[in-house]
């Protein structure tokens, strides 16, 4: 049985990964701030989920990752195996708002998860870096030896910075790093900033949904389950220290990876379906572009299927009215 500590346990990716964790066999440390970036109660109720499984299984340090001393003093008498660091300010347009966030928690908090993996000598971290390092690349799909030094917002700065560190450490330390470029991650549990949350908010309640780049947008929607079931194949699966190339150009035990659908979905076919989902027509406002955003993502995860055999399987026809389950029960709508 494993001991694996996740940073942002009560976050969606970081709460669904520690179920099928757990449901495996191992045992998951969890660390979470809680912090207010969208409502509280949504993440206590992830974590009252989670503290089913009873405290030898799963138990919450509530603790800001990027407060140095205080974290290495909450995790003292905790043991794990290896890290999964899911944590981070999250959010393309909040980060113009509030870049110091971002700057705190995404890099001091991600040092602070290198030297913390450094010193207790874990087997391996896997981290979460993110589809917005491609910036403006036109090149489709988005591959990982594409270059990603043209950011397009601060949060993907952080996430392209937090690259080149984990590549330092495994250079000096010899420390085994994978970091995951997601591409856009919908489901049950899923976070309220987002746009598959907004967008059957409103079109439920019959109020308007704000349509950017006039409907001409493209993402890489993944399915929840099929991300995790990504991470938990990479967290098995360490880098070697053999001096071979890896995924993403390393020499040193550093792989990166996309980690997407492999589709990529036009905005106005997602619209149909959660219309059809939720019963009602949407009411559209055409919005030209937003800051920092970009038209269209679309992963390239040929790396990911030879290493560790990625294969997602929920297209948006299953996965968004799963979601909308889920929202309708959620709710009691």
């Amino acid at each position: 049985m494993a001991r694996v500590l996740i940073t942002g346990a009560a976050g969606f990716i970081g709460s669904t990964l520690a179920h099928r964790l757990i449901q495996r066999g191992d045992s998951v440390v969890g660390v979470d701030n809680l912090n207010d970036y969208y409502p509280v109660s949504l993440k206590e109720d992830r974590i009252a989920r989670l503290n089913q499984y009873g405290s030898e299984r799963f138990h919450l340090v509530r603790q800001d990752f990027s407060d140095t001393a205080a974290l290495e003093t909450a995790l003292v008498k905790d043991d794990f195996d290896s890290i999964v660091h899911l944590g981070a300010q999250a959010g393309v347009r909040y980060s113009i708002e509030n870049p110091h966030a971002y700057v705190q928690a995404n890099l001091v908090g991600h040092l602070n998860m290198l030297e913390i993996a450094r010193h207790r000598g874990v087997q391996h971290m896997v981290y979460a870096s993110s589809s917005s390092v491609y910036g403006g690349n036109t090149k489709l799909p988005f591959a990982v030896e594409d270059r990603v030094d043209h950011p397009l917002s601060l949060y993907a700065a952080t996430k392209k910075a937090d690259e080149l560190m984990s590549e330092t450490y495994a250079h000096l330390y010899r420390l085994p790093l994978t970091g995951l470029r997601f591409f856009t991650v919908y489901g049950p549990w899923g976070r309220p900033d987002m746009m598959m949350w907004i967008f059957t908010k409103k079109i439920l309640a019959g109020e308007a949904i704000p349509v950017f780049n006039h409907g001409e947008m493209w993402r890489d929607f993944t399915y929840v389950d099929d991300i995790v079931s990504g991470v938990v194949a990479c967290l098995d699966r360490a880098p070697k220290d053999d001096a071979a190339e890896k995924s993403g150009g390393s020499h040193a035990p550093h792989a990166l990876y996309n980690i997407g659908n492999h589709r990529s979905e036009h905005l106005m076919k997602v619209i149909g379906i959660l219309e059809q989902e939720c019963g009602r027509e949407a009411k559209i406002e055409m919005l030209p572009m937003q800051d920092g955003d970009v038209p269209r993502t679309y992963a390239d995860i040929a790396a990911l299927q030879r290493d560790v055999g990625y294969q997602p399987s929920t297209p948006v026809e299953i996965g968004i009215p799963q979601f909308v389950r889920w929202y309708r029960e959620y709710h009691g709508l």
